[in-house]
C-alpha cells in the first residue's frame, strides 16, 4: 500500500462544499434514476451523504469501466486507495472528495467496506469469468454489498425497536445490508448481460450456463431460446431470494430510513419483472421501470414503512 505524506499539499477548491454536494445530487440523478429516486425521500442530511458514497462509489467503478479504464493498472488502485486514506483522513484532494470528508464527520463510517469495494475493482482488472457462484458472490460483495455497509452508518439503527430484552446489544442487519447490495448487483448484471458480452464479460457464473447446456459462445451471440429462459428464471429467482434476506433488516433500521430503504429495494427489484415482461432479452433491450410503475411502488413502500 502507499504511504501518504505525513503533511499533504493543500488543495485550492473551485466549488465551495455546497456545490459539491450539488455536483453529487446531479451525478446520482443522472446515472442512477431509480437509487436517486429513493434517496428523495430521505432527510436532506441523509440523502447528501448518500449521494457522496455513491459519487466516490461510481469514481471508483469507472476506474476499471470508464472511458479511460484502459490505463487503469494495479498501481492506479494502489494509488486511489492512498486517496481514500486520505480522505479518512481530513485532507480531500478534490471537491467531490470533500462531500465524503464532510459525511464522515457527520455519520459513523468504516473505511473498510471502502477498500473492500477498491478490491472489488482489482477483480475487473484481471477477471472476466467466474466459473462458481461463490467466485461471483464475492465479487458481488466487494462492488456492492460493501455499499450497504457504507450506508448502514448514515441510515442509523432504531435501537429500541431492534433490541430483545434478553439481547446483549442492539441488533445490527449487517447481514441484510450486504445482501440488499447483493440482490442490486445480481440485478445489474442480469440487466446488462448484452452490454457486459459486447466487452467481452461474461458474470454469469459458468457451472449455471453448464447446468442449461448453454455455451459461453450463445450468450456471446445473444442467443435465446429455452435453455436461456430457464437460466435466467434461475437467476432471477437467486437474486430475488437475497432481496427478501434484505427487508428481514429494514425493520430495524431508524424510522426515517425506513420508507427511502423499502422504496429503493422495491423499485430495483421491479427491473427482474421488467426483463420478465421483456421475455428475457437482455441482448436487445435494456430493462427499466417505466415511470408510471415507479409511482405505484411508492404506497406500497409507504405502507410497508409503517406496518414492517
Amino acid at each position: 500500500m502507499l504511504q501518504l505524506p505525513k503533511s499533504p499539499p493543500k488543495v485550492t477548491m473551485r466549488l465551495s462544499l455546497e456545490e459539491a454536494y450539488e455536483e453529487c445530487r446531479q451525478i446520482t440523478a443522472k446515472y442512477s434514476k431509480t437509487f436517486y429516486l429513493g434517496t428523495r425521500l430521505m432527510s436532506e442530511a441523509k440523502r447528501r451523504a448518500i449521494w457522496a458514497i455513491y459519487v466516490w462509489c461510481r469514481r471508483t467503478d469507472e476506474l476499471v469501466d470508464g472511458p479511460d479504464a484502459k490505463q487503469t493498472t494495479p498501481e492506479t488502485l494502489d494509488l486511489w486507495e492512498a486517496r481514500l486514506e486520505a480522505i479518512f483522513a481530513g485532507h480531500p484532494q478534490d471537491e467531490l472528495d470533500s462531500t465524503l470528508t464532510d459525511t464522515l464527520q457527520r455519520f459513523p463510517l468504516e473505511i473498510q467496506p471502502f477498500r473492500d469495494m477498491i478490491e472489488g475493482q482489482r477483480m475487473d482488472l484481471y477477471r472476466s469469468r467466474y466459473e462458481t457462484f461463490e467466485e461471483l458472490k464475492l465479487y458481488c460483495y466487494r462492488v456492492a454489498g460493501t455499499v450497504g455497509l457504507m450506508s448502514e452508518g448514515v441510515m442509523g439503527i432504531n435501537r429500541a425497536a431492534s433490541t430483545a430484552p434478553w439481547a446483549e446489544g442492539p441488533y445490527h442487519p449487517t447481514q441484510e445490508a450486504i445482501a440488499l447490495g447483493i440482490a442490486n448487483q445480481l440485478t445489474n448484471i442480469l440487466r446488462d448481460v448484452g452490454e457486459d458480452a459486447r466487452r467481452g464479460r461474461i458474470y454469469l457464473p459458468l457451472e449455471d450456463l453448464a447446468l442449461f447446456d448453454y455455451t459461453e459462445r450463445d450468450l456471446l451471440e445473444g442467443v435465446i431460446d429455452e435453455r436461456w429462459q430457464a437460466l435466467m428464471q434461475f437467476q432471477i429467482q437467486r437474486a430475488r431470494k437475497y432481496y427478501l434476506q434484505a427487508e428481514e433488516g429494514i425493520s430495524a433500521l431508524s424510522p426515517d430510513a425506513r420508507l427511502p430503504v423499502w422504496a429503493a429495494t422495491i423499485l430495483y427489484s421491479n427491473i427482474l419483472t421488467e426483463i420478465e415482461r421483456n421475455q428475457y432479452d437482455v441482448f436487445n433491450q435494456r430493462a427499466y421501470v417505466p415511470s408510471w410503475r415507479k409511482a405505484l411502488c411508492l404506497p406500497v413502500a409507504w405502507l410497508r414503512a409503517q406496518a414492517l
